[in-house]
Order: C-alpha cells, then sequence, then structure tokens
C-alpha cells in the first residue's frame, strides 16, 4: 500500500513532469515529431498523445467519472489496443491540440487536489501516472537519440543541491559479504510497482563486484581484440542477433578521421569519452565483453544486496539508497537529464554503496544476469499490463541511467527490456567469476 504523500508532492510532482514532456517537443520539426518507422521508437507526437490520454483514463474517468476530453482519444491513443506499427498512419490530433489537451489534464488533476495530506489510494494514482509520464519522457530522449534529433534543453524545475566531485577512470572490485537479506519491497515502502511485490528472503554468496560500471576504453579493448567475430563469446542467441544485425561496435559508435573512435550523442559527435561507462549496448553484447573478460553480470539479487545492505550494530541492515537513506541529490547521483549525458565512472563518490561500488543509482542502466519474471505473491495492480505480459521475454536492469527522474529512482526498481535493445540508456557491471 503507497504511504500517503502530501497533495503540494504530488502537484509538484505531475507540474515536473509536464514541463519535461514539453521541453521535449521543442526544437523539432512537424516531420522529426513524427519519424521514420522503427519497432523502437514511436512517433513521438502520437506519444505525447498518449501520455495524456492514460492520465485521464487512469485518474479521471476511471476513478472519478469524468468525461472524455478528446472526441477521438480512445481510438487514438490506447497503447495497449493500437497496434505499434499503426501508429504512423493515425490521424492524430496537431501539436498546438495536443499541447492544449495536456494542459487540461494536468490542471485538471491538480486542482482536484484539495490540500493536506492525500490518502494511500489518491497519492498510488498520481506517483504513478507522473512516473508513467517519467518514462515515456525517458523513452522521449531515446527517441531523440536514435534519430539523431538536436540536443534538448532542461530547465530546473525544483532545487538542485550539490556538485559532484570527480572523474576519470575506477577500477577494482568491491568485496561484498554475502547473507541473507529480503529482494523486493514490502508493504510499508513509500512507494513501489507490482513487480516488485512482495519482499522475500535471498541468500547471496560473497562475491567481488566491481566498483564501477565498464568503460568506453575497456570496452574498446573488446571491439579492438575482434570480440564482435568470436562466437564462442555470444551464445547461440546472442550470435544469431549479431548475425542479424551486423553489429561490429556499439550501436553510436564510429571511426573518425584520426581512426580514433567517435561516439554519437544526440546530433553531435564527440571523441570517444574514454571515462564514461560504456552505453547503449544490449543484454547480448555485455554478455559477450564478460565472457571476453572471464567476468559476468551479476544477479539482480545480488545487484540489489550491493546497493542496499550495509553492517549495522545488530547484523545486516537494508538501506534506501546505496549511500543511506538520504534522498536522492545531484551530489549522489548524475540524474534527472540535466547533465545531457553520462558522467565519467569515478565521479559521484558522495553516492557510493556500503561496500564501495560507485554510481548504482543513475548515469547508465545496469543489466543483470536475469530474466524478468514475477516474485513470489505477485498480483498485478491496476494498470494490469505494466509487468505481466513482458515476464520470461525480457531481462533485468537496475538503477536508472542520467535520464531517470531521481524521484523515482530507487535499487529496488526493476526495469526491463528485450536482450535485443540498444537504443535505451543501459550500460553494465561485472563480477568476477
Amino acid at each position: 500500500m503507497t504511504s500517503p504523500a502530501p497533495t503540494t508532492q504530488l502537484a509538484a510532482m505531475m507540474q515536473s513532469a509536464h514541463q519535461r514532456t514539453l521541453e521535449l517537443l521543442e526544437g523539432l520539426s512537424d516531420e522529426q515529431l513524427i519519424g521514420p518507422k522503427l519497432p523502437t521508437v514511436n512517433p513521438l507526437l502520437w506519444e505525447v498523445g498518449h501520455v495524456g490520454w492514460f492520465h485521464e483514463q487512469f485518474i479521471l474517468r476511471r476513478e472519478f467519472g469524468h468525461q472524455p476530453m478528446l472526441d477521438r482519444g480512445d481510438s487514438l491513443y490506447d497503447s495497449i489496443a493500437i497496434a505499434h506499427e499503426t501508429r504512423w498512419d493515425l490521424p492524430i490530433y496537431s501539436l498546438d491540440e495536443i499541447r492544449s489537451y495536456l494542459g487540461r489534464v494536468c490542471m485538471t488533476l491538480i486542482d482536484r487536489l484539495d490540500g493536506g495530506v492525500a490518502d494511500s489510494r489518491e497519492s498510488f494514482l498520481y506517483q504513478f501516472t507522473t512516473f508513467h509520464e517519467d518514462m515515456h519522457d525517458e523513452a522521449f530522449i531515446w527517441a531523440r537519440q536514435t534519430h539523431g534529433y538536436p540536443t534538448p534543453d532542461f530547465l530546473p524545475d525544483g532545487p538542485r543541491e550539490g556538485v559532484p566531485q570527480g572523474g576519470g577512470a575506477l577500477s577494482g572490485d568491491a568485496e561484498i559479504s554475502g547473507g541473507w537479506f529480503q529482494v523486493g519491497s514490502t508493504p510499508d515502502a513509500d512507494f513501489l510497482f507490482d513487480n516488485e511485490k512482495w519482499a522475500h528472503d535471498s541468500f547471496v554468496a560473497p562475491v567481488r563486484m566491481a566498483r564501477a560500471p565498464v568503460t568506453n576504453r575497456e570496452f574498446a579493448s573488446f571491439v579492438e581484440d575482434g570480440g564482435y567475430d568470436r562466437r564462442e563469446l555470444w551464445g547461440a542467441d546472442g550470435w544469431h542477433w549479431r548475425n542479424d544485425s551486423e553489429a561490429q561496435h556499439p550501436v553510436y559508435w564510429r571511426r573518425g578521421n584520426n581512426a580514433n573512435w567517435q561516439l554519437r550523442r544526440f546530433e553531435r559527435w564527440l571523441d570517444l569519452p574514454l571515462d564514461e561507462p560504456v552505453i547503449h549496448v544490449n543484454w547480448y553484447e555485455a554478455s559477450a565483453w564478460c565472457r571476453w573478460a572471464d567476468r559476468r553480470l551479476p544477479t539482480e539479487a545480488e545487484w540489489e544486496f550491493a546497493a542496499t545492505m550495509r553492517e549495522g550494530p545488530n547484523g545486516l541492515v537494508k538501506a534506501k539508497y546505496p549511500w543511506g537513506d538520504e534522498i536522492a541529490s545531484s551530489a549522489h547521483a548524475n540524474l534527472d537529464g540535466y547533465a545531457l549525458g553520462p558522467a565519467d565512472v569515478a565521479a559521484f563518490e558522495t553516492g557510493d554503496s556500503f561496500w564501495g561500488c560507485r554510481q548504482m543509482l543513475g548515469n547508465v542502466w545496469e543489466w543483470t544476469a536475469d530474466t524478468f519474471g514475477p516474485f513470489s505473491g505477485f498480483s498485478p495492480d491496476d494498470y494490469k499490463e505494466y509487468s505481466g505480459p513482458l515476464f520470461g521475454d525480457t531481462k533485468v536492469l537496475r538503477g536508472g541511467a542520467w535520464t531517470t527522474r531521481s524521484r523515482m529512482a530507487r535499487p529496488t526498481y526493476r526495469n526491463f527490456f528485450g536482450p535485443e535493445r540498444r537504443d535505451v540508456f543501459a550500460g553494465f557491471r561485472t563480477c568476477a567469476l
């Protein structure tokens, strides 16, 4: 059950997400707002309409009986009913109409909040819809990256404290004791998604886990060593993907005029930032690198243990964040999108876990070894299609990226994507064999 939340907090979160959505529409032509038909992205103008429709449907109409604000909304923006490949051909509303619609939905929802503290039900509904918009905003950012569209510009939407210190590389492993702990979230969590239900006992053996994610420099060594052509590194499914894709390096890399590697970030080509974590690599690429380096991906239980557990006076205790229970700030992690890219892996020392692992929240999502599936006791929440349809077909990622909003970034949050996806803001850290 979601904890009751102040209505001022719920309103501020919703306004913040609305601001970010509008910012992601800026600087794009009418043609770019639709974009080419690809299997991993939506037409941006259609997806923004879906966000507004979801808010309206999930709270105003279903919960409180409001009449639809759009005449054709149900036939255009229901992502469950409308096949992905048809979304480029729909008679969707114009940009001006959608901006107006988003504003009306947002203000109607905020006007419903009458001060004080919202009950558990209302707190869940408002946070879930805001986080749904946050997830789509992250998808809008990777769509802009996929298409090579202009770099977005994000204005602060609240206080930002702390200045991250440090840069460069961070080598070595953290020694993690292991032990019994509870994976997942408990009913008294401030908020949780259905796939986090419920916390259950798990044993983690002692493990040596990398203090930092794999860097561009480290991944480039794998590329230079012919890693993409060595079948023994890939496994059957990975080799099938590699042959179909004809991949020879990460998706947004190329050789520059001086034969050094370059990386595309939105519309700009940069010399490869060697000490940043490698990003936009899929699960197959991460797994192949691990075999090449005689390492392995962590299980999600190992990852969560390293990110949350610490030694207390009477044994192991679980903290809300890697650094403790203090709410995430810009001193702890690269979140909220303002950096417009990853930081070096040695940055954000303040955010270290008890064991010495850095950047377990923010910078890049981290692939784990596990296939996404239900915990014991799982039951879907109001949005029944959120988790269940993806069980068994996707891999678990943990931690959040530079694009992820700090209000939803938690070590217990389970993200999930197909192992072939290279467009999401994913990298990986490793464990010793």
